[in-house]
């Protein structure tokens, strides 16, 4: 008597589901004391590094030969940079909605200043877990707002496909605690020119890999 075999089964995106393959930019210009880096709409906007440079390089060869409906990036420039090579050329969408949080009076390069020296503020930032802990920076709610809005736009233009999307450390967090529940802050350790996977299906976020950089070893 022959019985009836359930194997397990590999992951299976819902039909009409968007994949959003989320790439942090490749490492950028670094902060240098009394410069502050060129602004756009108010946020810093720095080159990408060398070694940044070379990041983007691998992430493009790690990403070439995969089916991608479209190459979104933000209207800061170093997210353009580092899609650059894998984009060959070909021109990407801005999404102006998954540029970084808003660092309010941190912007232009004091953010990071003000994390390496301690900063009784960042430490409060850190241990509240809210942005809006610096003065004139965005709140949760003005982030999750915005993010939800580009993640619906990307979904509804490209049902059933996958985009690549680079972006920032931040907004790659807060879209990653937006799809778990997560603390706020749980997926702050985002690697530059790493690589997360988000599937979008109608209301449901799913988190399928987080902070993949086995592109930038050996």
């Amino acid at each position: 008597m022959s019985s009836t075999v359930h194997r397990q089964a590999r992951y299976a995106a819902p039909t009409g589901a968007t994949e959003l393959v989320l790439v942090r930019h490749g490492e950028s210009a670094p902060a240098v004391a009394g410069e502050v880096f060129d602004l756009v709409e108010g946020q810093g906007d720095p080159d990408l590094a060398p070694e940044g440079r070379a990041q983007a390089e691998r992430v493009g060869a790690r990403l070439r030969g995969t089916d991608l409906a479209a190459v979104y990036v933000t209207t800061l420039r170093r997210t353009a940079q580092t899609a650059a090579p894998l984009l060959a050329g070909a021109a990407p969408v801005v999404e102006r909605d998954f540029r970084e949080v808003h660092l309010g009076e941190w912007e232009g390069g004091a953010f990071r200043a003000k994390v390496a020296e301690g900063d009784p503020v960042a430490q409060r930032m850190f241990a509240e877990q809210r942005w809006d802990v610096i003065p004139g920076a965005e709140s949760a709610d003005s982030l999750t707002s915005r993010l939800r809005a580009a993640v619906r736009r990307v979904a509804l233009a490209h049902p059933g496909g996958r985009v690549a999307v680079f972006t920032h450390g931040g907004v790659i967090a807060h879209l990653l605690h937006l799809a778990t529940g997560s603390e706020p802050f749980a997926f702050l350790p985002v690697d530059n020119a790493s690589i997360s996977r988000l599937v979008v299906h109608g209301n449901s976020w799913k988190l399928r890999a987080f902070n993949d950089t086995a592109h930038l070893t050996g």
